[in-house]
């Protein structure tokens, strides 16, 4: 099976950071196949035999007992990261601006029906199955919405910007 892993929350400060080098070696040392990284902002792809939610609690536990990071890790295979891809439901504008919220569990739809979309205009978000999909017109600088979904996300996320998305997708399919 050919597996995206997102880390959530890696690179984005001093205490959070992990040599995209020592990923992939970690991912390796747990018995991964065709392990690499893409970009500082942890994503690693790799072959694996074996059930998402037991290989990322494995990954979890490596990243504290090794690294000393503690994080959560969403998985998706090839075939998953596809269909975020072909079920996207809003027009990429700027694939810059536009990324995909990934949850470790489906999305709370009542609870995110309830954000009133005048409270995070001109953004925009749809709900997917395991994802949001969230533009962002004027950039990330100050986003109203992501603060918003934390509280109706269903548990932790990460959000990966369109085109490391799309990337990633061709990078895992050739895995």
């Amino acid at each position: 099976m050919r597996y995206v892993a997102l880390l959530r929350g890696i690179n984005v400060n001093p205490a959070t950071a992990v040599a995209m080098t020592d990923l992939k070696a970690l991912l390796e040392r747990l018995g991964h196949g065709n392990v690499r990284t893409h970009l500082r902002s942890g994503n690693a792809l790799f072959t694996a035999d074996g059930d998402s939610e037991p290989i990322a609690a494995a990954i979890e536990r490596g990243l504290q007992e090794e690294l000393g990071l503690s994080t959560t890790v969403i998985l998706r295979t090839a075939e998953q990261l596809r269909g975020v891809v072909e079920r996207n439901p809003l027009e990429v504008r700027d694939p810059a601006r536009f990324a995909v919220v990934f949850l470790t569990r489906p999305p709370d739809r009542e609870g995110l029906a309830s954000i009133d979309p005048a409270a995070y205009a001109p953004e925009e978000m749809r709900v997917g199955e395991r994802e949001l999909y969230v533009y962002f017109p004027d950039g990330l600088r100050r986003p109203k919405l992501p603060p918003l979904l934390e509280k109706h996300s269903a548990g932790p996320a990460t959000m990966r910007n369109w085109n490391t998305v799309t990337r990633l997708l061709t990078l895992a399919e050739d895995l």
